[in-house]
């Protein structure tokens, strides 16, 4: 027979003796030891910190950037030592903008962020599971004579199989590489806006002074026809079509200045700077691309159609995509859970072990992994379609070179002859064989064939510019885009 409570303290003497009981001791135990883990539990964890965004403060800073401040100087100094040296007695050219586009430009600030966010999807995707503990009191209302509470706890360990945390960490680490090549595709749309920025500033440059020649001598034919008819030598009609001609070429001149007037603010646009910081600042429009026999060269196009940025960063995205079908197909394997646990009935002191696992009978995540599967077959679809998507931008980039070049050497050669009739004219006038009106028709003349030769230039720039945004050449940045100074890295 059990002794009871009272027996206890009548042999043993003792007062107070609840305070000692184990049936009474063991709940306070339990809870005593999970308020004492907690704190450890969370002596690991990372608290908030807010950070707070103004928008008057982001526009302050915007208005302040110039190409003389010294976080840009800092990561020049850092990443591209030589564009520094270059820019401290040199104009700036397309190159040396191009580093301070890739440090001011928003967009290049998302690309970096973005990377920064996949690559603690790698932390994220190697994460455990947690064990968890479970304390169950538990009260006998039918107990006699002994301490009707019945402390428990268990512990549950998940254990993961068939690899599915190596694969979660393969895919996230391809998704992380396909956002480091999406910085450099980024870098390079930066600096493709920047050069057809800069291009159409010299452009529009060129044009403005060839027309304002034009005009002037469309002004002189207006003056001269006007002194025929004041002579009576033509007729008042003759005159308008010359006027009508002169009032085009201003119209045309003022759209040049217009345009001349924006080309800067749209410099400053694709550096992400205010149009302010570039009041005082020496400009090399004129962009210095790669040798035509290097563009055109099979090598560099194979590199573009094997390498180019966008297309490793869709190899990338497959890579991912075959991890996430490598998961889903582990998922079929269920995870197996041990559990573990203590307790304390009524004076015995009981141990329990168990294993728990999914039986998978009713779903084997067919589902899931068919998905995958065709998320792998859109990925390959997709980067299929981007290789020929480049390969079709090479060739009509290419195919417009060649015209382009062919139509310039036809209009130069009709330029060198304007010339050479200019000059004849010219000589016939001091022979006293042709008058000023004849001279000023020949130089009119020629500046339409300049103007002519212009355009098609120009035509050609933009041939090689869209060649060189399909081999995505001259410019490599990949490695120096990750890099950041000090400086930059403290910019808010």
């Amino acid at each position: 027979m059990r002794a009871t409570k009272q027996d206890l303290q009548n042999q043993a003497g003792l007062k107070n003796f609840s305070r000692y009981d184990p049936a009474a001791f063991m709940p306070r135990c339990f809870y005593i030891l999970l308020a004492a883990a907690l704190p450890f539990a969370g002596a690991g964890c990372k608290h908030f910190q807010p950070k707070d965004i103004s928008a008057q403060h982001q526009l302050e800073q915007l208005e302040s950037r110039t190409l003389e401040d010294e976080g840009l100087r800092s990561f020049l100094r850092t990443n591209a030592p030589s564009v520094l040296e270059k820019v401290e007695s040199k104009p700036w050219d397309l190159d040396s903008l191009t580093w301070a586009a890739i440090y001011f430009h928003p967009s290049m600030e998302v690309a970096r962020a973005q990377w920064q966010v996949a690559q603690s999807g790698v932390k994220t995707a190697g994460g455990r599971p947690n064990p968890t503990v479970t304390i169950t009191p538990e009260y006998d209302f039918s107990a006699s004579g002994v301490s009707p509470w019945l402390p428990a706890v268990n512990f549950d360990i998940p254990v993961e199989t068939a690899g599915k945390r190596s694969h979660r960490i393969t895919r996230a680490e391809h998704l992380a590489e396909a956002a480091r090549f999406n910085m450099a595709v980024t870098a390079w749309q930066i600096r493709s806006n920047l050069r057809n920025s800069l291009a159409s500033f010299a452009a529009v440059t060129r044009r403005t002074e060839i027309l304002q020649r034009q005009l002037e001598v469309q002004n002189q034919i207006v003056k001269l026809l006007e002194g025929r008819v004041a002579a009576g030598a033509i007729a008042a009609i003759e005159v308008t079509s010359a006027r009508v001609a002169a009032t085009r070429a201003l119209s045309d001149l003022a759209e040049a200045r217009r345009l001349s007037s924006e080309g800067r603010a749209l410099i400053a646009e694709a550096i992400g700077i205010p149009l302010s910081a570039l009041e005082k600042v020496r400009l090399r429009p004129d962009a210095q691309a790669l040798d035509l026999r290097q563009l055109t060269s099979s090598e560099l196009r194979r590199a573009a159609l094997t390498s180019r940025a966008d297309l490793l960063a869709a190899l990338a995205e497959y890579a991912a995509s075959q991890s996430t079908l490598q998961l889903e197909i582990a998922k079929q394997y269920p995870d197996i859970h041990i559990g573990t646990g203590y307790q304390w009935d009524q004076g015995d002191n009981k141990w329990a072990l168990g294993i728990t696992a999914e039986i998978p009978v009713l779903n084997r995540n067919q589902g899931p992994i068919a998905e995958a599967e065709a998320r792998r077959a859109e990925a390959a679809a997709r980067f299929t379609a981007l290789q020929a998507k480049v390969f079709a931008e090479i060739q009509r980039a290419s195919a417009s070179l060649a015209a382009a070049r062919e139509q310039i050497t036809l209009l130069e050669s009709a330029r060198q002859a304007q010339q050479k009739a200019l000059a004849s004219l010219q000589a016939s006038l001091k022979a006293g064989a042709a008058d000023q009106f004849d001279v000023a028709t020949g130089e009119l003349e020629l500046h339409a064939s300049e103007l002519a030769v212009f355009d098609t230039n120009l035509k050609l720039q933009q041939a090689v510019a869209q060649l060189e945004d399909a081999l995505q050449q001259p410019f490599d940045a990949l490695q120096v885009l990750q890099k950041k100074s000090q400086a930059k890295a403290n910019t808010p």
